[in-house]
């Protein structure tokens, strides 16, 4: 039992974006708290959009993350068309789809292979494999599956981070079908790896079980983009109502807001899409992964990762399909008349339900911005988990000095935007209720 008093600080804090720091109280071996404190600074993109055309506020969103910010960028195109009763064509659909993809492969094979495999092989960072051998070849496999992601991302949006080809209606730029071949026999060679990352996250013993509500959109073939929205409860919320059962928080020691659904947490994310929607992964992914499938529907946050894993596959099996089968043709797009209007757009990022909502004035301009991030949805669950966990790991007897690892790899499963390649967190224990200085490990 944990009842003495220490402190403990990690430092050398190593993060995507945003700063965190971690408080945990624990009075007479029971975790009484458990805090994570987002310290990113307010950076005001929903008052920046005000008054920013319509047409043009796309790229100006996409700006809110550089990891994700084609799901920013395609998320407020679907808003700004469903104000403006925009219909984009079936091409169109497909092409957003392939970015979609590509977006997905480059930031989970990030996230899973840069930043979670060296818990598995107890390493801090990639940087500490082996110069030769397995380890050595799991690096070079690694890139190759994240440079192919961001190679079709390229292709299809003209970069792959803010891209400028998607617009509302349509893409300035339409691929040659020669590249998109190109592109398809490159995702054919970097498969078989993606499946072998599939099998080390299916293997990983890391296990945390809570009750848990996820949400995401539901549909008949794992788009990122189009569905309905339903929970794991079986309900099915219309997008339009998405805010009457989703009720905002101010985390007064976060600088990001926390939300809960009907008034209880909930979880978003590969985990929750994966376990609404395995039916309708590729056919080839459930073929080939019906193992590793096997493991859902699951309450343990761990398998967020493997979900994430074969979610890479999936977006590789997909492109695959839609780059060997389309015929891409040049197509204009389809002219846009602003006006006064309010719209809505939803679809799922790589870490969750994004959710957009726009009015827009008389002259086409936004008068008003409201965002919900997939992390910001998350952070009130992740509080629980984090302090769940703790308790749950001291009372098996695990080391303190072991506690914050443990807390990371939680973390990490959950994915949030401030991902950390080696230590992120600085945790001060509060232990019996008396606030020390963290002490330097």
């Amino acid at each position: 039992m944990h009842t003495q008093d220490f402190d403990i600080t990690i430092k050398n804090l190593s993060k995507i974006e945003g700063h965190t720091d971690l408080d945990v109280g624990v009075k007479d071996g029971k975790v009484v708290s458990a805090k994570l404190r987002i310290d990113e600074n307010k950076r005001f993109f929903t008052t920046g959009a005000i008054g920013k055309p319509a047409l043009g506020i796309h790229q100006v969103v996409s700006r809110i993350c550089g990891t994700c910010s084609i799901a920013h960028l395609l998320c407020c195109i679907k808003c700004v068309e469903n104000a403006f009763s925009v219909e984009p064509s079936e091409q169109t659909v497909k092409l957003r789809d392939l970015l979609l993809y590509g977006l997905n492969i480059r930031d989970h094979a990030m996230h899973l292979y840069l930043f979670c495999l060296p818990d598995i092989f107890g390493k801090d960072s990639v940087l500490d494999f082996a110069d030769d051998g397995y380890e050595h070849d799991l690096v070079h496999k690694a890139f190759d599956v994240k440079s192919a992601g961001n190679d079709q991302c390229v292709l299809v949006g003209g970069r792959a981070v803010h891209s400028p080809f998607p617009q509302v209606g349509g893409f300035l730029k339409i691929p040659k079908g020669e590249d998109a071949r190109k592109m398809a026999k490159a995702l054919s060679g970097i498969r078989e790896s993606a499946v072998e990352f599939v099998d080390i996250f299916q293997k990983r013993d890391s296990r945390f079980d809570t009750e848990t509500m996820y949400i995401a959109l539901r549909n008949d073939r794992f788009s990122y983009q189009d569905g309905d929205l339903m929970t794991s409860d079986g309900l099915c919320i219309g997008h339009s109502n998405f805010r009457d059962h989703l009720q905002k928080f101010v985390v007064p020691y976060s600088q990001a807001p926390g939300f809960e659904f009907k008034g209880r947490p909930y979880v978003v994310g590969a985990l929750a899409r994966m376990n609404m929607n395995r039916d309708t992964l590729h056919r080839q992914t459930r073929k080939d992964l019906a193992s590793a499938l096997s493991a859902f529907p699951s309450e343990n946050i761990f398998h967020n990762n493997l979900a994430q894993a074969i979610e890479i596959v999936h977006c590789i099996d997909s492109s695959i399909e839609l780059l060997e089968t389309m015929e891409f043709r040049d197509e204009p797009r389809k002219p846009v008349k602003p006006k006064k209007s309010e719209g809505l757009g939803v679809l799922e990022a790589p870490r969750g339900t994004l959710y957009y909502n726009l009015r827009i004035d008389d002259a086409g301009k936004i008068e008003f911005a409201d965002l919900v991030i997939p992390t910001s949805q998350n952070q009130i669950k992740m509080d629980k988990d984090i302090g769940a966990l703790v308790q749950d790991r001291m009372d098996r007897g695990v080391p303190r000095e072991r506690l914050p690892l443990e807390i990371e790899k939680l973390i990490r499963a959950y994915d949030p935007c401030m991902s950390c390649a080696t230590h992120f967190l600085k945790v001060n224990w509060n232990v019996r209720g008396n606030r020390r200085k963290p002490s330097r490990t």
